[in-house]
């Protein structure tokens, strides 16, 4: 609560002082919220079917709705592809948690297809990251299983997210060898790395407060150059540090150590925290090369997955109880009420 209210606090204080929009940055701590909230009920009352549904619905999404948002659809490189392959990710660490949840082997069987399903799908959608990764997250799943130790699996997932994020720094900073660098802004594109380096000049003229909320794009000058663009700098730590200073950057950090606490200190089995761990670092991953973030439906997403993970299991053979227990209970309250007046 007090990571999301500072997130969101801040972006309305940015947005006041250069007169930024703040609305999408409150829609994706909503989002997060509400997903949240979703996945720590239904986690408790169905810890097999939520996430199994919930993975069903993250490869339908892209599958049905290919744009995920009504906004301006940057050409290639760029894309929207960010957005399909962290809902894909999503959806098969999903999938996972739920095969870890099942207790009967024909059903964890079927749930690892499903996730193997979300890498199939990612694939015929034209997005290998995305497919690549599915494939880790299953394949870190079924090794989660093996771990006894989830400290050690919690702190390797903030070690390859913090060295995914370091690296994207490291190319816009241009700190990198020539020959490595050269090799990564080539696989990056020089399209995507131009908005990442304008981002950085935003940041060293605003390092505090930022330029403000969704005011990347008219500022930019890589962005306004582009014959298509969303106005966003395709890497959610960069976009945050542009448009809300390092005090944004250190609150989006502090939501992403939230989540691998909440993870460690989670009731649920092991796995199932390392399942959904490495889900959330792949997206996080992907979300520091593109604009997975921008999406609401990956915000959602991605809490719906923390609560599904982070889910206090009801008691063994605790049942939500039914219309005819409630009347009975009623009764009883009532016979012994009767019992304890005084007669006449």
């Amino acid at each position: 609560m007090a990571v999301l209210g500072g997130s969101a606090i801040w972006s309305l204080i940015t947005a006041a002082v250069h007169g930024g929009r703040p609305e999408g940055a409150l829609l994706a701590v909503l989002a997060v919220a509400a997903g949240h909230a979703a996945g720590r009920i239904t986690g408790a009352l169905l810890p097999v079917a939520a996430p199994g549904a919930a993975a069903l619905a993250g490869i339908a999404l892209p599958v049905v709705v290919p744009q995920l948002s009504a906004g301006p659809r940057p050409g290639a490189p760029l894309g929207h592809l960010g957005a399909t392959a962290a809902l894909l990710t999503l959806a098969a660490g999903a999938a996972c948690c739920a095969a870890w949840e099942a207790s009967a082997p024909g059903i964890r069987l079927a749930m690892r297809l499903l996730a193997a399903g979300a890498a199939v799908t990612a694939a015929s959608l034209g997005s290998p990251t995305g497919a690549v990764a599915c494939a880790v997250v299953l394949l870190a799943s079924l090794a989660a299983g093996r771990v006894r130790r989830r400290g050690i699996g919690i702190a390797g997932l903030a070690l390859a997210a913090a060295g995914v994020t370091a690296t994207a720094w490291a190319v816009t900073a241009k700190v990198l060898p020539d020959g490595l660098a050269a090799t990564l802004e080539g696989r990056l594109t020089a399209a995507r790395v131009a908005l990442w380096r304008d981002a950085l000049r935003l940041l060293d003229q605003e390092p505090v407060l930022g330029v403000g909320p969704g005011r990347f794009g008219e500022l930019s000058p890589a962005a306004g150059a582009a014959p298509t663009s969303d106005g966003k700098p395709h890497s959610a730590l960069l976009q945050q540090a542009a448009e809300q200073g390092v005090i944004g950057v250190a609150l989006l950090g502090a939501a992403f150590c939230w989540v691998l606490i909440a993870l460690w200190r989670t009731a649920r089995p092991t796995p199932v925290a390392l399942t959904a761990g490495a889900a959330l670092t792949a997206v996080a991953a992907i979300a520091a090369v593109g604009n997975a973030l921008s999406f609401t439906a990956v915000t959602a997403g991605a809490g719906l997955l923390v609560g599904l993970a982070t889910a206090r299991p009801l008691p063994d053979g605790t049942d939500m109880p039914d219309i005819s227990d409630i009347s009975e209970m009623k009764e009883s309250r009532r016979d012994r009420r009767a019992q304890e007046e005084p007669n006449g």
